[in-house]
């Protein structure tokens, strides 16, 4: 039976606090890579509480989505994968101390716009540049655009 194709769909957090984004540094199979919070959608949650999910497991700090930056369609280089990817905008909390971050994150780090696209090489993909470069250029979209329909 041949296997159908499907992206991947995952959500990322583009915080921004004081002119500096919230991003992860995590172990990869090409080394050390940096990341918006980022991961996958997983069985019954809705965009939103992926997001959120996702941030407080890379970071340590609550998230709450408020709206929504861009939706990114990317196929990785070697065509094994291509990544559906639901970007939010949002406010953050103080980390919480002594919460363990997701296995593979090394740590949280806040970098600047400058920063960010200093380290390019060091990226776990191109749409980290390209969703903070949408959300400095003003990219909001309300998040009751995306309806989620759960069992009750």
């Amino acid at each position: 039976m041949d296997r159908v194709w499907k992206p991947n769909v995952t959500v990322a957090a583009v915080v921004e606090r004081g002119g500096r984004f919230l991003l992860v540094e995590e172990e990869t199979s090409d080394g050390l890579r940096f990341n918006q919070p980022a991961g996958h959608l997983e069985a019954g949650e809705s965009l939103v509480e992926a997001a959120a999910r996702e941030a407080f497991e890379e970071t340590a700090h609550p998230f709450v989505p408020e709206f929504l930056v861009g939706i990114y369609q990317w196929p990785r280089p070697d065509g094994e994968v291509t990544y559906l990817r639901f970007a939010f905008g949002g406010s953050v909390g103080e980390a919480i101390a002594g919460q363990r971050l997701d296995a593979g994150i090394v740590r949280a780090v806040w970098l600047t716009r400058e920063e960010i696209a200093a380290c390019a090489e060091r990226h776990r993909s191109p749409l980290i540049l390209r969703c903070v470069d949408d959300y400095l250029a003003g990219q909001r979209a309300p998040l009751d655009l995306l309806r989620h329909y759960a069992e009750s």
